[in-house]
């Protein structure tokens, strides 16, 4: 993309690594940006050539990061037209390591989708294997997100909760004769002990989302038109 806009390109294509988007579509995506669009995706309409695992957890991952108030555009890979505007606010990111599936989305530019069917593959093998997806599908995770840390944060309150009611039930056990010598403190030691430390923890994982989007340095806005 840093070729393209020194080579004063008004737009690039990308194409997905394996080859396999139908490049036919590449006329349907410059008529979007000559009506205005930036950003043209290409989206697959058909995943039948995908396993049914790989077609089920697309759908779950696609799903988790909705949930997760991520803005992303489904069945859509790196197959993208996109303007040299965007190429030019896209340098205001300095971050290495962008997720830019997730990225685009967030830019706020007029963007069209273009559907396709992805071809068969007639060669090789896929260079997206069962430990790689999984590296992509967190690196999305903790690219768009802090949501892992305000669940950590979420679950050791609940924990705490839980240790609080046990040490309940520990007096009472005690009381009542159903435990031997030592075993109601060394319970309440190491419940009060392990609610303390995952507290302590949920509170620096706060801190650290914090300055995990303070480092980001992203862009506050996008100017897209001046008056």
């Amino acid at each position: 993309m840093e070729s393209a806009r020194r080579a004063g390109c008004d737009c690039i294509v990308s194409l997905d690594a394996d080859l396999q988007d139908d490049i036919s579509i590449v006329k349907n995506m410059v008529d979007e940006y000559r009506k205005g669009c930036e950003i043209v995706y290409g989206v697959r309409n058909d995943r039948s050539t995908d396993t049914p695992f790989k077609r089920n957890t697309a759908e779950m991952f696609y799903g988790f990061m909705k949930l997760l108030n991520v803005n992303m555009v489904p069945d859509h890979a790196d197959y993208r037209l996109v303007s040299s505007r965007v190429l030019e606010e896209l340098r205001q990111f300095h971050e290495h390591e962008l997720f830019l599936r997730g990225l685009f989305p967030t830019l706020g530019f007029k963007t069209a989708k273009v559907y396709y069917k992805r071809q068969k593959r007639e060669a090789g093998v896929s260079k997206y294997p069962l430990f790689k997806m999984i590296a992509f599908a967190w690196k999305g995770i903790t690219s768009c997100s802090v949501a892992p840390l305000r669940l950590a944060g979420l679950m050791s309150i609940v924990c705490a909760l839980l240790a609080v009611i046990l040490s309940i039930r520990s007096v009472a056990c005690y009381f009542l004769g159903y435990t031997v010598s030592g075993w109601t403190s060394t319970m309440i030691v190491v419940l009060f002990l392990g609610a303390i430390q995952l507290l302590c923890l949920s509170l620096i994982g706060e801190y650290i989302a914090k300055i995990y989007t303070e480092v980001r340095n992203r862009p506050r806005y996008i100017i897209e038109k001046e008056i």
